[in-house]
């Protein structure tokens, strides 16, 4: 069985290396065969120089995104498995072993957890309710499967695809996903819901494992409000893509202006983590509305 790796990396030399140094450390069992294909996403710093020098297979994407990235990675891809990984993460060292024993059996894609390396001290405000702000990811220590029960979506930071499941679904939406320096989202949730419709069989494995680096510029509280508003952006252009069978107001779903009215009314909270949450309600309802009525993408 043959796995490609795709790693998209925009100006983030020092972190790929790690990254990269991590796929060529971790255990290759037997029957699986692997490739690591880093994407460089128009950079600017050394990144072209630590690829070659690591010795993995480069790709030059010039169109900024990370949608463009990942789709030119699985372009070139042949195995097949496609995996991904981002470029501020290192696997765990049995990560190809917990492949290969999941492709065994019939499953169509798999993810796993992205644990957390933060750079700096863990603020008390830092809301459990949005840990996806900072890329925790933590489905439990169970495997289950990728269904209506399962808690969020499948992480394109830590998944892995049969080639033909992808060719299936088609590519990474352009019209979604982190571009530059702006925090949009939403590429991952467009392929999940994607691979939903066609009914893949997926699972969540607990032992599949990356390390995430969080810097310390994600631990601040403006971070927080800008990411939490692009996201909600994000949601709105997917939303125009696929509307949602629910109730609307002024284009936004219903229940957005309930949870911001009641994340408003409990600004005063006393606990700084309750009321710093309560205050990122605000701001996912006004990303959406801008993003449905005002945001303009230049993605398909």
């Amino acid at each position: 069985m043959k796995l490609d790796v795709v790693i998209p990396t925009y100006n983030r030399s020092t972190l790929l290396r790690k990254a990269l140094g991590s796929l060529l450390a971790a255990r290759v069992p037997d029957g699986l065969e692997v490739r690591i294909i880093a994407v460089d996403n128009n950079s600017t710093d050394d990144t072209k120089s630590v690829i070659e020098e690591m010795g993995v297979s480069y790709v030059f994407e010039k169109r900024q995104g990370r949608s463009p990235a990942l789709n030119a990675g699985i372009a070139v891809a042949t195995g097949d498995l496609i995996g991904f990984i981002d470029d501020d993460e290192e696997i765990d060292a049995s990560w190809y072993e917990t492949i290969l024993a999941a492709f065994t059996e019939h499953v169509d894609f798999i993810g796993g957890p992205y644990v957390p390396r933060f750079e700096g001290d863990v603020p008390k405000w830092l809301p459990k309710s949005h840990t996806a702000v900072v890329g925790i990811v933590d489905g439990g220590d169970k495997v289950v499967p990728f269904d209506s029960s399962y808690p969020g979506i499948l992480m394109g930071g830590n998944a892995v695809f049969r080639r033909q499941t992808l060719e299936r679904v088609g590519p990474y939406s352009t019209a979604l996903g982190r571009s530059g320096t702006r925090l949009l989202s939403c590429e991952d949730e467009d392929m999940y819901q994607r691979l939903m419709a066609i009914d893949a069989r997926g699972l969540y494995l607990p032992q599949l494992i990356v390390y995430h680096f969080i810097p310390r510029e994600r631990l601040t509280k403006r971070y927080h409000r800008s990411w939490c508003f692009w996201q909600s952006v994000s949601s709105a252009v997917l939303d125009r893509i696929r509307p949602q069978p629910i109730p609307y107001v002024m284009g936004v779903p219903r229940y957005f202006y309930g949870r911001a009215l009641r994340g408003l009314l409990r600004l005063v909270d006393r606990d700084s983590e309750a009321r710093f949450s309560n205050e990122l309600s605000l701001w996912e309802l006004a990303g959406f509305f801008y993003g449905k009525h005002f945001y303009r993408s230049d993605g398909g």
